[in-house]
């Protein structure tokens, strides 16, 4: 069931947003050359407890994964999509490396989700390009979230802006947020066949196109979790919560 948030519940959902983007920015500063992806995950943990709010990936059980999540955060290098755990044989980051971080937050009962992407030290052309195309995407997908639209309209934006020679994720795709980590409706980040729910003020959604410098295939490692690009090919996501509102949408998740 898709839900509409209330006028108190959209204000926490606003505070939470803003808790989240400034543990983002402070878990940036963590991803640099000789660092590692457990030193994020252990800052994640020191923020959460700062901040007093929960870590709502930290032991959730997702429906294609046979186990918790271990971590409080996920983090994703070079050709892992999504999912990569940070605490579990953690990696050294290297000059070049292509590093998404996604963090889900409950702060006074409400879930808000956001992901980025960030480059270490000097990047190829290549790498540099993915990343401003994956942050033009999510813009575009947003702008796209209007009242009185539809969910498809969304999609139908990422691909546009998305040039040819990239691939578009199919295998994760957005969803509605606010009372759960995952919530009605799905948002896919390519044009969808068929209906399609119709956007209404008040729903909150997290919109997070995936984008790789290859194919949309992905493979799950043996961890049960760790999603890597089939063809080996970079990779980064870009995320955030923003609730449909009757003068546009609101992106929550901003410091």
């Amino acid at each position: 069931m898709i839900t509409i948030k209330t006028k108190e519940e959209i204000e926490i959902l606003r505070k939470g947003g803003r808790i989240l983007a400034m543990i983002l920015d402070e878990l940036e500063k963590e991803v640099v050359v000789g660092n590692t992806t457990l030193d994020v995950d252990d800052r994640a943990m020191e923020l959460i407890e700062e901040y007093k709010v929960e870590p709502m990936i930290l032991g959730y059980n997702a429906s294609f994964a046979n186990r918790a999540y271990p971590a409080a955060s996920c983090v994703s290098i070079n050709d892992v999509v999504v999912h990569g755990i940070p605490n579990e044989s953690p990696q050294t980051f290297m000059e070049g490396d292509v590093v998404s971080i996604d963090v889900v937050i409950g702060y006074e009962g409400l879930v808000v989700d956001s992901a980025r992407t960030v480059g270490v030290g000097k990047l190829s052309p290549q790498a540099k390009q993915l990343i401003q195309v994956t942050k033009e995407a999510l813009s575009a997908g947003i702008a796209a979230a209007k009242a009185g639209g539809y969910v498809r309209d969304i999609g139908a934006a990422i691909e546009k802006v998305v040039p040819k020679k990239f691939g578009i994720i199919e295998s994760f795709c957005g969803h509605g947020v606010g009372y759960s980590l995952h919530e009605e409706p799905m948002v896919p980040n390519y044009v969808m066949n068929g209906p399609s729910p119709k956007l209404e003020p008040g729903m909150v959604l997290a919109i997070e196109p995936m984008i790789t410098l290859g194919g949309i295939e992905v493979e799950i490692l043996e961890d049960g979790y760790t999603a890597v690009t089939a063809d080996g090919s970079l990779s980064a996501h870009m995320e955030h919560t923003v609730l449909i509102a009757k003068d546009g949408p609101e992106i929550l998740t901003l410091s």
